[in-house]
């Protein structure tokens, strides 16, 4: 049985043009180079899948390789790029991060330093993984990193170069890798496929390329995986049957069911769900991209299926954006509730119900467009009222004199009691005798001092009955 050898292996770039999306960290390299310009340490970061090993590989061939073409891209044929591709080269040394992280692993780095190169004209040292090492071996590495022997260059590659050291860091030149878009995912996908002489239907590479998240070789593991499964010619049914994605049909469903506030769509949607086996995570991402898809329709992209164009008009883009949000909490929360089922089933009837929720911008609009088309009334006009006739007291008349009377006898001692003795009785109460009234009543008025001192008091005396009642009680 003849030893098989997996795609992202056997289609690995081997030069500097088969490097895809990496245009601007080639160009450095080659002029690098060209130019004999190359530093003494070099650190990749980036995703995985994005070819930061394959790049320190080819590099590392072309600093070694003894028929250098005019673009700087090794040449694949003599002694030193065949060793060093096929890994038993001894000038190309590479090492695991994760696995040789401590300080006695990088001092036996640092005792083979100054040895020379066996073959080729440079030493190479890659290590994959740096940012596994150890504070301890980082600083053991820091003597040789600054000041290695000339014919020695160190490629690091790390998908966290958070964790590496500054002190690391400046001491190397830094390159950081991007993701791979899908369209160079689809044509590289599509190159292995007619070099392997198989057929598979451009919508399942679409497929894998927009699954494999911008990694490629995460693309073409997807891609082998999926040539096992069933034999040539390989649809878009095969693919998602067997990576386990979400129809998009069962999308498109849940639009529909969005259209006509269908609510108990949701629970027949969740029960093909669970059916069918897929994951509750991978089902909210997918969830999650589908209304992105119709969000990017919206703003007028055009969508891969023209099924989307149909599904954009179900939603506002108030709606889509809602819904998105509500996705992001929603897969967060699906990892630690421990009700899958209903926690599913909850998403999608609030996905339902949303549509027949009104935007408060939408209502402070409506209700702008109202004050405008309604015209103010004016205001009516109050009749003056009447004054109020103040009160006329009118002056009393003058009684005429009274008549001259015989002169009477002295009073006796009864009579010229004190009154005070009397009973209080008004009635009776002897007559006084009259006197010439003023013209106008006078109504006596206490001081205006007086007034604001007690509406003083009374003020003080109902926050009082605040601070202490808790609420405004007249006192």
């Amino acid at each position: 049985m003849s030893s098989y050898q997996v795609i992202a292996k056997k289609f690995r770039p081997q030069k500097f043009s088969e490097v895809f999306e990496q245009e601007a960290i080639v160009q450095t390299i080659k002029n690098a180079i060209r130019l004999e310009k190359v530093g003494h340490a070099y650190l990749f970061c980036g995703t995985r899948g994005t070819g930061k090993t394959t790049l320190a590989r080819i590099f590392a061939k072309a600093m070694n390789c003894e028929n250098l073409t005019p673009e700087s891209d090794p040449c694949n044929i003599c002694s030193s790029c065949n060793e060093i591709t096929s890994g038993h080269s001894l000038d190309v040394i590479e090492i695991d991060g994760a696995s040789n992280r401590g300080i006695d692993d990088i001092r036996n780095l640092n005792e083979t330093v100054g040895y020379a190169a066996a073959n080729g004209h440079y030493k190479i040292y890659i290590i994959d993984e740096v940012h596994m090492l150890t504070k301890e071996a980082f600083n053991a590495l820091l003597k040789t990193l600054e000041e290695p022997p000339s014919h020695v260059i160190f490629f690091f590659a790390t998908t966290e170069p958070h964790k590496v050291l500054p002190t690391i860091l400046s001491r190397c030149q830094r390159f950081d890798l991007r993701r791979i878009t899908p369209e160079k995912i689809h044509s590289k996908l599509s190159s292995i496929v007619k070099q392997l002489e198989v057929v598979v239907e451009p919508d399942a590479l679409n497929l894998i390329a927009s699954h494999a998240e911008g990694s490629l070789r995460d693309a073409e593991s997807l891609l082998d995986q999926l040539l096992c499964y069933e034999e040539p010619p390989i649809t878009l049914e095969h693919a998602i049957k067997n990576l386990g994605i979400v129809s998009t049909d069962l999308f498109f469903k849940l639009d529909e069911a969005v259209k006509h506030r269908d609510f108990g769509a949701a629970f027949s949607l969740s029960e093909t769900i669970y059916q069918t086996g897929c994951h509750l995570q991978h089902f909210f991402e997918s969830l999650t991209n589908h209304f992105r898809t119709i969000a990017l329709t919206q703003m007028g992209d055009k969508p891969l299926h023209a099924e989307y164009t149909a599904s954009a008009k179900s939603y506002t883009k108030h709606h889509t954006l809602e819904i998105l949000d509500y996705l992001i909490d929603a897969l967060e929360k699906a990892q630690r509730t421990p009700f899958k089922r209903i926690h599913l089933e909850v998403a999608l009837l609030h996905i339902i119900r949303g549509s027949q929720k009104i935007p408060l911008e939408s209502l402070v609009e409506r209700l702008e467009n109202l004050k405008n088309q309604v015209p103010t009334p004016a205001l009516r006009e109050t009749p003056p009222q009447k004054p109020i006739p103040e009160p006329v007291t009118k002056p009393i008349k003058d009684e005429p004199p009274p008549k001259p009377t015989e002169e009477k006898a002295p009073p006796t001692a009864q009579e010229t009691a004190p009154v005070e003795e009397l009973p209080f009785f008004p009635e009776t109460l002897p007559a006084a005798t009259p006197k010439k009234p003023s013209p106008v009543l006078a109504v006596p008025t206490a001081p205006k001092a007086n007034i604001q001192q007690k509406i003083k008091h009374e003020q003080v005396m109902r926050f009082a009955s605040i601070e202490l009642n808790g609420s405004l009680k007249p006192i």
